[in-house]
């Protein structure tokens, strides 16, 4: 260090430079000496070594570290050589301001701890990475966590800057804060609550990345994407994305639909509507036609025998479709519709699976069709559905049923259009 010395103390004077002014040159070219030295070590460390550390990283049977090489998590590591040189060249540096050394050492400190703290935070965002590609954490808030790990790095990185710079010890910011403690609730009430609900959704598995949620309040319907600290990222079916803060999980309520692709079914839902002036007893010409479908031959067969057995117990007259029991239109239409979901090989048989009747309305009476596909693929699914009700539409005139449907103008206007036989009578 001497000998630099003396050697720019030979350069300023010849250059001319003496008296009070010395010291003040010699600090700037100090200064610019220590910048240049600075700058060629860090490029020197991340160009050679870091890059010797990749070299031998990739050359490895571990997969970890090449993560670090993809990330270059290393080259923050690269800012430590120049820490240290500053930190060392202090006295030299400030040698003609006494005075000055004691902050200038601080304010070294501090960009040692920063360096240090950017460190940290490049090897927790790796482990982060990592942890998010394992299979068994594909489904975790992981980013949650992280974000709470980087927060706490961030807060003590500032308390112990603080410290340096105060010459105070971290318990002293430490007993401040906790003097503080409810303005920083209020400072972190999304952090605190983000952070609670990211626990509770992690513990009770009620959201995955992956999922399918509906949350009506947010106009949200799709997959989530992502789970972290303040959000969940919800891609809707039409490509938008919705950000829901992550604690509205635990305190609204929403649809998950992961069930449904765990069971390996999707729900079909879905009613015709039955004009109830079709509806009418079965006679016998009409219980021979029905015999000649496929699906429901041996139902007709067996009921007559049961309802003929029946009727004959009780002495019933007959000839009369009103007297004793009888089938109908309708009943042998909801067991056909049965059958015929029955013998679906894309039904589920395990699941399920029933036509019923619900309550009349004014539309008519509803016969819903209730059963699960064997996909939870939405194309597959509507597919499927699509194809039931296209059978059962046209299959329903077959038991001379009429399916309802809102009145259109042109049916009022047929409805009320003299015939042709009739207008030529007028015109006679």
């Amino acid at each position: 260090m001497s000998n630099l010395e003396r050697h720019l103390e030979r350069i300023l004077s010849t250059i001319g430079l003496s008296g009070d002014s010395l010291e003040y040159w010699r600090f700037l070219m100090l200064a610019v000496l220590l910048m240049l030295v600075s700058y060629t070590a860090f490029r020197l460390t991340k160009s050679y070594i870091i890059g010797l550390l990749y070299a031998v990283f990739k050359r490895t049977a571990f997969t970890w570290d090449d993560v670090l090489v993809d990330r270059n998590a290393l080259n923050s590591m690269a800012h430590i050589v120049p820490a240290v040189l500053i930190k060392a060249a202090v006295p030299l540096l400030f040698r003609d301001f006494e005075a000055l050394i004691p902050f200038a050492g601080k304010l070294a400190n501090c960009y040692l701890l920063v360096v240090g703290m950017g460190v940290v935070i490049s090897f927790v965002s790796t482990v982060e990475y990592i942890l998010s590609q394992s299979v068994v954490f594909a489904e975790k808030p992981v980013s949650s966590y992280f974000q709470l790990v980087r927060m706490v790095i961030y807060i003590i990185t500032f308390i112990l800057v603080l410290s340096e710079l105060l010459n105070k010890t971290p318990v002293y910011f430490l007993s401040a804060f906790g003097a503080m403690t409810a303005v920083l609730l209020l400072i972190f009430k999304d952090t605190i609550m983000g952070l609670v609900a990211s626990v509770q959704i992690s513990a009770n598995e009620m959201v995955r990345v992956g999922d399918w949620v509906e949350m009506p309040k947010f106009n949200a319907d799709g997959d989530v994407i992502a789970i972290n600290l303040y959000t969940v990222k919800i891609r809707n079916w039409d490509k938008t994305i919705t950000t829901v803060p992550t604690y509205y999980f635990i305190t609204d309520s929403f649809k998950n639909w992961r069930g449904m692709h765990e069971s390996g079914g999707r729900r079909i839902k879905r009613s015709l509507y039955i004009n109830v002036n079709s509806v009418r007893f079965v006679d016998p010409l009409t219980r021979e036609q029905y015999k000649k479908y496929f699906l429901i031959k041996d139902f007709i067969a067996s009921r007559q025998l049961e309802i003929d057995a029946f009727n004959a117990q009780h002495d019933v007259d007959t000839s009369q479709l009103i007297n004793g029991r009888r089938m109908t239109n309708i009943g042998v239409f909801r067991n056909y519709a049965q059958a015929y979901l029955t013998s679906h090989p894309l039904i589920r048989q395990d699941m399920t699976l029933l036509v019923r009747q619900l309550a009349m309305e004014d539309r008519g009476l509803p016969l819903e069709v209730y059963c699960f596909t064997a996909t939870t693929k939405w194309r597959d699914y509507e597919e499927i559905q699509s194809n039931i009700f296209d059978h059962l539409i046209a299959a329903a005139g077959f038991f001379d049923l009429e399916l309802f449907q809102q009145p259109s103008g042109r049916d009022f206007s047929n409805r009320f259009k003299t015939p042709p036989e009739a207008r030529a009578e007028t015109a006679g």
